[in-house]
């Protein structure tokens, strides 16, 4: 009986539950230091239970009762690790004990230079104690990335999980899984990955410091990881199926890829990839059900689909970046021709051909690669059906488990991916959206008005609607611009002029000035190129109408056009149209602008203003030396030098090019402020020559910068101003509650651009 009991007594290993107990005993204190929450007491919990059932089954492997005196030590580091761990978690919640964590980590890291000292003083240096201390020191390197990472950028997560997915790996791989002789250059790498992230976590080095620190960290471990798995395949003597499996691989990240690639620039970051795409587990549970040939088809299909999705999602990423909103494939691929046109006049014809080839070509090979990708994998799934399904269980709840409990970074914390899904949603949404507009064109409170009873308030003034190319509520911001508004408010003091200020929400951002130009007049929301195609073939009463209708003479002045503008006959009703050929400019281009505006406004005098016994004008100027890419800029010259343009033939040379000054966002910025402070000293400088009492102006702008000048969730505003020399005109307008001068504040009134032309034909009408 004693024999027996003996026996019982050597097979109770009492390590792990030392280690566990340990690890309770950790969580006890760090919750009276600390406040350890919920999510804390979990982790470290869940840890230390992971701890002493890893260890028990590994003891039980190599049949061992007890551990050694450098396994003990080991286990002390793995104790610290757990409470590292639960700190990492609770710091989701709130701020961290840092220099707890800190403690505990570097306590953790001295030991790891102590447990094998120990082993081979003690002669037990043993296969069990090297690959015990080798898990602990992953372990922990893990638990480390996610605390840095939730400052330094979810890429760190690399750093973490290179270990596990060399073991994942070894799985499909099992080459990998062959031995080598210790090399003590891998526990130098491993040991300066605990060191950097534990010196990153202190937060005691400037956030450029801790990039560099931490991206030479990641280099090292990627020449260690790439060494050992070099050495393994020349041992394994290039097994056969490691092409085969490489190429599977590449399919399945190819398609995670298309799935999860966010349609935001600012979205795109590691963490982003890291969420369960729901059409992917869909799509290889229907594979493991169907049939193989069945299987095959539905992998076209799906791959194909996948690929318009991917293409449809970069236009999303364009979208954005330009113009502050995602693709909408209804009605936005009428503005290729106008891409093309403007690429063409920043970068040159053959250089927008090139781009457009370019474009094509990526196209069409993930339309190609794609469905090629999902027919290998179907065929990989349709091999492994029984153990493909419970890895699709194993996804789905990993990927419920954050968005349910909050904890993680913020793009695995939101639902999983359904992107086809909100794909259909918003084509439907376009539908709706064309429908309601359609029914807002039927009514028109002005259609009726009789001309004699239509801007009484404005008889005998001539009246410029001038839009300012890119001038938005952010280059308020700018002293650069602040100095040229308040320069000009100087100006037009001196000649006699006032002004009322406020802002409009424009409906586009970014570029595409048509559609406020449109929303202004029309007096309708036009946010996109179906609802223009459309208003522009109906009869609306415009604000160009209205003028013409009340006995003005109606101009249209677009110097970047250097072709007919068909709509500015049959839908404004332009008695003439000025554009770049026209004018008699013989002066050089300034990249988009074909010439500046102070020359866009000196012609329009020449040609409307100063012409004898003539009828009040009406005119819409566009002042386009604003325009992206805002590079390179004329400068200022005394009017009567302006001519026919040639004094800035030299201007462009001397200048910023494109290339130079978009190599830097702040370069960019800057360059746009110069461009709003160029158009705006032109026209109040314009104001002041003229000399025109009967004068009045109502200049705005017609959308934002685009993202990289405006930063992303910018708003739509821009400012509009009234400018006139007769006080009574001014006065109307103080009904609208606008400030008096050239820079609306703040608290200035915003109104929608559909609103205006009710307002203006209201506020000056009979």
């Amino acid at each position: 009986m004693r024999l027996v009991q003996g026996r019982v007594r050597r097979h109770i290993r009492t390590g792990p539950l030392v280690g566990f107990a340990g690890v309770l005993v950790l969580l006890g204190v760090l919750a009276a230091v600390t406040g350890l929450d919920v999510a804390g007491w979990v982790t470290g919990v869940v840890c230390g239970a992971g701890l002493a059932t890893l260890l028990t089954r590994a003891m039980a492997h190599q049949r061992r009762d007890r551990l050694g005196p450098a396994d003990r030590v080991t286990l002390t580091r793995a104790v610290l690790a757990c409470g590292v761990a639960a700190l990492t978690a609770d710091s989701f919640g709130g701020e961290s004990p840092v220099a707890v964590l800190v403690t505990l980590a570097t306590v953790g890291l001295f030991l790891d230079g102590v447990d094998g000292k120990v082993a081979r003083r003690t002669g037990t240096v043993s296969a069990f104690g090297a690959r015990f201390d080798m898990e602990v020191d992953a372990f922990l390197i893990m638990v480390l990335s996610v605390y840095v990472g939730r400052t330094a950028g979810w890429w760190v997560l690399v750093i973490g999980a290179a270990r596990y997915l060399f073991v994942a790996a070894s799985w499909a791989l099992p080459w990998l899984q062959a031995s080598l002789p210790p090399r003590y250059w891998a526990k130098v790498v491993a040991a300066i990955q605990g060191i950097t992230l534990t010196l990153v976590a202190t937060g005691v080095l400037p956030k450029a410091v801790a990039t560099v620190v931490l991206l030479i960290a990641l280099a090292l471990l990627c020449e260690s990881f790439g060494r050992q798995i070099w050495k393994l395949w020349r041992k394994a003597g290039s097994p056969p199926g490691t092409r085969a499996a490489v190429a599977s691989t590449l399919a399945v990240l190819l398609l995670w890829a298309a799935l999860l690639l966010p349609d935001h620039t600012a979205s795109l970051s590691p963490a982003a990839f890291l969420r369960i795409p729901l059409e992917g587990l869909v799509f290889v549970v229907l594979v493991c059900l169907l049939p193989s040939r069945l299987g095959r088809i539905l992998a076209v299909i799906g791959g194909v689909l996948v690929g318009v999705l991917l293409v449809l999602r970069l236009l999303d990423r364009g979208f954005y970046f330009a113009f502050d909103r995602g693709f909408h494939p209804v009605y936005d691929a009428a503005y290729v021709g106008s891409a093309f046109g403007l690429l063409g006049d920043s970068i040159g014809r053959v250089g927008a051909v090139a781009v457009f080839i370019g474009v094509g070509l990526l196209c069409l090979a993930l339309l190609a690669l794609l469905p090629l990708s999902a027919v290998r994998v179907t065929r990989l799934v349709a091999r492994h059906r029984r153990p493909t399904l419970r890895i699709v269980a194993v996804l789905a709840v990993i990927s419920l488990v954050p968005a349910l409990t909050g904890v993680g970074p913020q793009p695995v914390r939101r639902i999983p991916s359904a992107s086809a899904a909100r794909l259909a949603t918003q084509v439907g949404e376009d539908v709706r959206d064309q429908r309601e507009f359609e029914r807002a064109l039927k009514e028109d409170p002005f259609r009726a008005t009789p001309g004699n009873e239509l801007l009484t308030g404005l008889k005998g003034k001539d009246v410029l609607l001038v839009f300012v190319e890119s001038y938005g509520r952010t280059a308020l911001d700018s002293p650069v611009v602040g100095s040229a508004l308040e320069a000009g408010d100087r100006r037009l003091q001196r000649a006699g002029f006032s002004s009322r200020s406020g802002f409009l929400t424009s409906p586009t951002f970014g570029g595409i000035s048509w559609l406020a130009h449109s929303t202004l007049q029309s007096g309708l929301w036009v946010n996109n190129q179906q609802r223009y195609d459309h208003l522009v073939t109906l009869d609306r009463v415009t604000l160009a109408d209205a003028f013409g209708r009340a006995g003005w003479r109606t101009v249209a002045d677009v110097p970047s056009n250097d072709k007919d503008w068909s709509v500015a006959k049959t839908y404004y009703h332009y008695d003439t149209v000025y554009d770049r050929r026209n004018v008699g400019y013989a002066g050089p281009p300034f990249s988009y602008a074909s010439m500046p505006d102070q020359y866009t406004l000196a012609a329009f005098q020449r040609l409307e203003l100063d012409k004898p016994n003539r009828a009040p004008v009406m005119a819409e100027l566009d002042l386009v030396s604003s325009h992206t890419p805002w590079a390179p800029l004329p400068r200022m010259v005394d009017w009567s030098q302006v001519g026919d343009g040639s004094v800035f033939n030299p201007m462009p040379a001397e200048g910023d090019s494109p290339e130079d000054v978009w190599r830097q966002p702040n370069q960019v910025k800057a360059a746009y402020d110069q461009s709003i402070a160029y158009s705006l000293d032109a026209l109040s400088s314009f104001v002041q020559q003229v000399h025109d009492p009967n004068l009045v102006l109502v200049v705005l702008g017609d959308h934002q910068p685009a993202s990289i000048v405006s930063g992303n969730g910018a708003s739509h505003d821009v400012p509009i101003s009234i400018i006139a020399a007769d006080p009574t005109v001014t006065n109307r307008a103080a009904t609208w509650g606008w400030q008096t001068g050239l820079r609306p504040t703040a608290t200035a009134p915003v109104w929608p651009m559909d609103t205006f032309r009710d307002r203006f034909l209201t506020t000056y009408g009979g």
